[in-house]
């Protein structure tokens, strides 16, 4: 009966869209019988016409009820190849884990509803070869070096209408302008870089994307007795991570004790220090208890989503132009058996086949019942920011909402170095390829392993002709060989040209509602339809993970 439901409310949304059937058009007498009877307007698509993403946008009619299923999900395991450890996970070893999701069993699973089975990302089985001969080389290396960024900002701000958030970081196109070497933002807006290691594998230069984060805690874990304090800031800075990582102790830039008035390292002394212990409180004119892995309310993170950017040597950065600006806000802080109740509320209503529930805030863009706000800005036609749909924005649930190896909903902040040497802006150089918790080889070595490839997709061939031998297994001695991250997961010049083509391609067609992977040509290892003939992933090849890795101070 529910089937049936969902069918006929498909029907009746495609029938909208489409315009009504012959039978229903009022023609000649009966036209004629009501002199004050307009006629209707031509539908805009017919039956079997390729309807455009802004069509379903323009019409409020909802492409991809299940848009939270992201992409990766609809990949090819074959029974042996593995990408789906790296957000489902179920770990029952800590009982005070907030996060409760629990769906490690999703591994190699095609568990999705009568909606879900199809793959409605359909940009993935576009071959943009074509698409892309059109750009020169010099075209897309000005495109991707202009700062649409500031614009942006400025429009906002001239917006009196605008409810939503606005984040002005001066010369964030330009990280080294806009940062100092600990990472704080030197426009004074609070804003802070940390260096992180990129999550496997969307986030590789060489699967598409550039990018940074920045987290900024409220104004009461900046001051002490309503002035800016930078000592008070940097140690609520260093116990959200302690917080979060479940440490007690680690390093931190030099902090001034005194002027914060807290003895932070528990010697009994006021001094400078270089290392903090877990206190029970923020500190300054912060009152909130630290929560084991969790944010404290007004907590705020800024991800810039940026082009590959090709110097004149060739060498890969992070490109002025972002692809998008997303932005989240703890609005409010729920404990763990709060978080119970949420986790609770989601696997009720998936028991009961409903479809997944996005909560629209207008200007101030989603909630995603977590207690976190979610709001995202993309390019339009022309490469300027503008705000994201509400079907655009429902993708990031499936991210950031119910994903069973988030720390707090999040990613990145986990994922930071450890302490002192994690404050300041993305540095891939800077890193190695260091093991998660819990395992002895490198993190990206181990995931390429399991995974079969450079990418979810394992399309990337230019990851498996470097790392992989002709047998298709991965050249571990020569990925062990690498000095940082930088020389493992950037990609050529050319590569890098070509993907930042294939993204132009998808900005000019604002087809993000069908996917906005910068895939070259059509992906050969994911399924367009999910059917019962796909093979189970076998137990062997399914593993308990943390996304949190091994740093040493």
């Amino acid at each position: 009966m529910k089937q049936l439901l969902l069918v006929l409310l498909l029907s009746v949304s495609i029938t909208w869209l489409l315009g009504c059937s012959e039978k229903n058009i009022i023609t000649g007498p009966e036209l004629n019988a009501n002199t004050n009877t307009t006629p209707p307007s031509a539908p805009p698509y017919q039956v079997g016409d390729d309807i455009p993403a802004l069509a379903y946008i323009e019409h409020n009619e909802t492409y991809n009820a299940e848009s939270v299923i992201p992409p990766q999900c609809y990949t090819k395991t074959n029974g042996v190849n593995n990408p789906c450890y790296a957000c489902h996970q179920t770990d029952r070893t800590d009982l005070n884990r907030p996060n409760q999701m629990a769906d490690g069993n999703l591994q190699g699973d095609y568990e999705f509803s009568d909606l879900g089975v199809k793959n409605h990302w359909k940009n993935l089985f576009v071959d943009r070869t074509d698409l892309i001969k059109g750009i020169s080389d010099k075209k897309i290396l000005d495109w991707i070096n202009q700062d649409n960024y500031s614009e942006f900002i400025k429009k906002q701000q001239a917006n009196s209408q605008w409810l939503g958030e606005i984040t002005p970081i001066k010369n964030l196109a330009y990280p080294e302008k806009a940062f100092n070497s600990q990472g704080f933002a030197k426009d004074g807006s609070g804003w802070v870089a940390f260096n992180y290691k990129p999550f496997p594998s969307t986030f590789w230069p060489t699967n598409g994307s550039t990018g940074d984060v920045m987290i900024r805690l409220p104004s009461a874990f900046r001051e002490v007795k309503g002035v800016y304090n930078q000592d008070a800031y940097l140690a609520n800075l260093s116990l959200v991570e302690l917080a979060l990582k479940g440490l007690e102790t680690i390093s931190t830039p030099p902090i001034n004790e005194q002027r914060v008035g807290t003895d932070l390292n528990s010697d009994g002394k006021l001094t400078t220090i270089n290392h903090i212990t877990k206190q029970s409180n923020y500190v300054g004119d912060a009152t909130a208890e630290l929560a084991y892995q969790l944010y404290p309310e007004g907590t705020e993170f800024l991800h810039t989503v940026r082009y590959i950017g090709v110097d004149s040597n060739g060498a890969i950065f992070n490109a002025p132009r972002m692809k998008e600006v997303r932005y989240m806000k703890k609005h409010n802080f729920k404990s763990k058996q709060e978080l119970g109740t949420s986790y609770y509320r989601e696997a009720k209503e998936k028991s009961f086949e409903n479809l997944p529930q996005t909560l629209y805030l207008g200007d101030q863009g989603i909630n995603n019942s977590f207690g976190w706000t979610i709001n995202g800005y993309i390019e339009d036609a022309q490469g300027k920011l503008r705000p994201q749909h509400k079907q655009e924005l429902a993708f990031c649930n499936g991210c950031h909402k119910t994903v069973g190896s988030t720390y707090d909903q999040t990613f990145s902040f986990a994922r930071k170095v450890t302490g002192k040497k994690g404050w300041g802006y993305i540095d891939l150089k800077s890193m190695t390829d260091v093991p998660n918790k819990g395992e002895t080889d490198g993190e990206f070595l181990t995931y390429m392993t399991r995974v079969g490839g450079g990418d979810e997709f394992r399309q990337n061939q230019e990851m498996l002709m470097r790392w992989f031998n002709a047998d298709g297994k991965l050249n571990t001695e020569k990925v062990k060989a690498t000095r940082n991250l930088y020389e493992l997961i950037t990609p050529s010049p050319e590569r890098a040209l070509a993907l930042n083509k294939a993204y132009l391609s998808i900005v000019k067609e604002q087809s993000y509602l069908f996917g906005r992977d910068a895939t070259l040509v059509k992906a050969h290892n994911v399924l367009e339809q999910v059917n019962d003939s796909q093979q189970p992933l076998k137990p062997e090849h399914r593993y308990v993970w943390d996304m949190q890795l091994a740093w040493t101070e």
